[in-house]
């Protein structure tokens, strides 16, 4: 069995990333953040005083949403129901925040969380107590559904099934979130965006959200074919972009598994640094879903092993911010009035 990849989670260096510290750009600008996560692993909390902490020298993030990592799954009871647990967990995180008690911030009035797709009609039941635990926070769900067959390849801590997307029980199961009215996040690596855009035809009703940014692929046998890789992601994002039910966030350029490199270096990269290697990406979603379908991540936690993110995402967000000021607040307002459900539509948007 081939040992755990170390792609997972590049370990956070703050003595090499202490002596390197930027100006935050418009710390007005309010903000949603519709994609970050809240865990207590051994060695590593990020819960809501932590969060908080990361947030506060940020732009004006009035909510956010969080995406399920896995956080507190029940150890008992039935598989299916286990899921539950990272619900009540977050819910009760959310619920911390809407106190009033922490500030202004309404952290997790957004939830996108697990239940088995594969389970087909099944996933009913999971669910209906999914939506019981959050009422109107739950708003979508998440299936680790990124593979490759290299097994160096990986950032999931549990390795999905090839070809998950298009099996038959896996759609069975996506057929009944319009039930509910819940989106589907969808991670992925470049080289399943077929599978993407496949199964996006199929449910033309269901709106999708594509994490961070498709996965474009830069270790293991595409290292040295960055160019190669980049056409390759740029045409199916292109063609995924002309599917209306589908939204991207910009973000997720951070994890080893892009191929960069930046921890390698004797010093941290500047914002500068790193909006030049990410520009193309981000410019290509843009350009692809223009800014109404084009979620920006505010990247927490923020200390991703080898960058501070705040300002390198900044020098990113420029072009979209000329458009909609209000950051993802008037995506939010926009996906609210076409009766959209996607990740980002939480309950509360900035003004």
């Amino acid at each position: 069995m081939p040992a755990k990849p170390p792609h997972l989670h590049l370990p956070v260096r703050e003595d090499w990333l202490a002596p390197h510290q930027e100006e935050i750009l418009e710390p007005a600008l309010p903000i949603i953040d519709p994609h970050h996560h809240l865990w207590e692993r051994p060695g590593n909390r990020y819960l809501l005083d932590e969060f908080r902490h990361d947030a506060a020298d940020r732009h004006d993030i009035r909510a956010t949403v969080f995406v399920t990592c896995r956080a507190m799954f029940r150890a008992d009871g039935p598989e299916a129901m286990q899921p539950l647990g990272e619900t009540e967990f977050v819910n009760g995180i959310a619920a911390q925040s809407a106190s009033g008690l922490y500030g202004t911030l309404r952290a997790c009035q957004g939830i996108v969380g697990h239940a088995d797709l594969t389970l087909g009609d099944a996933v009913a039941p999971v669910l209906e107590a999914q939506l019981r635990i959050a009422g109107g926070r739950f708003r979508g769900i998440r299936n680790n559904t990124a593979w490759h067959p290299d097994p160096d390849i990986q950032t999931n801590p549990i390795r999905p099934p090839p070809g998950l997307l298009r099996e038959a029980r896996f759609r069975a199961g996506v057929a009944r979130l319009s039930d509910y009215g819940l989106s589907l996040d969808i991670w992925a690596y470049h080289t399943q965006l077929p599978e993407v855009i496949d199964l996006a035809r199929a449910f033309p009703d269901q709106p999708m959200v594509l994490d961070h940014i498709g996965g474009p692929i830069g270790i293991g046998r595409f290292a040295a074919r960055r160019a190669e890789v980049f056409a390759e992601w740029r045409q199916a994002i292109r063609d995924l972009a002309r599917l209306p039910n589908v939204t991207v966030k910009l973000g997720g350029l951070a994890m080893e598994l892009g191929g960069f490199g930046f921890h390698q270096a004797a010093t941290p990269p500047t914002s500068a640094m790193l909006a030049e290697a990410w520009r193309p990406y981000i410019e290509t979603c843009i350009e692809s879903f223009g800014a109404d379908r084009a979620m920006v991540r505010e990247q927490l936690p923020s200390r991703q092993g080898h960058v501070r993110l705040r300002g390198a995402m900044e020098c990113l967000q420029a072009a979209r911010r000329r458009r909609h000021h209000h950051g993802e607040a008037g995506a939010v307002q926009r996906h609210r009035r076409a009766g959209l459900s996607p990740a980002a539509a939480v309950l509360t948007a900035a003004p």
